[in-house]
């Protein structure tokens, strides 16, 4: 497997979705991972840059994982709203996240294609 440099991760209550991409932008990994296996699943990964949208338990999950030495940025909603290509679901969020997080910090978003 490639090495995985941004991950998106769009939290839930129970199922998160990932979306993993390397160096060159390629996807490299698209997954569901459940609330117990986040963890772990970071935990097997060399240190990355992980996007999630700012919401109640983001928090929390970026500092769990800030503790395995990945780097986690916070983003509000709308900022990656722009960058979601299709409908509204899990799946296309985080590869919208992954997309967001890469861009350099105050990017006009009304550049950014629909």
């Amino acid at each position: 497997m490639e090495k995985i440099t941004t991950i998106g991760l769009d939290l839930a209550k129970n199922v998160f979705q990932i979306h993993g991409i390397d160096l060159s932008g390629k996807t490299v990994v698209r997954r569901q991972l459940h609330r117990g296996e986040v963890l772990r699943f970071f935990g097997g990964l060399p240190p990355c840059l992980i996007g999630m949208e700012a919401c109640g338990t983001a928090h929390y999950w970026g500092r769990e994982l800030s503790n395995l030495g990945h780097e986690v940025k916070l983003m509000p909603p709308a900022y990656v709203k722009p960058y979601v290509k299709r409908g509204k679901t899990d799946a296309a969020d985080a590869e919208a996240i992954a997309e967001a997080v890469g861009q350099p910090p105050g990017q006009d978003l009304a550049a950014v294609p629909d």
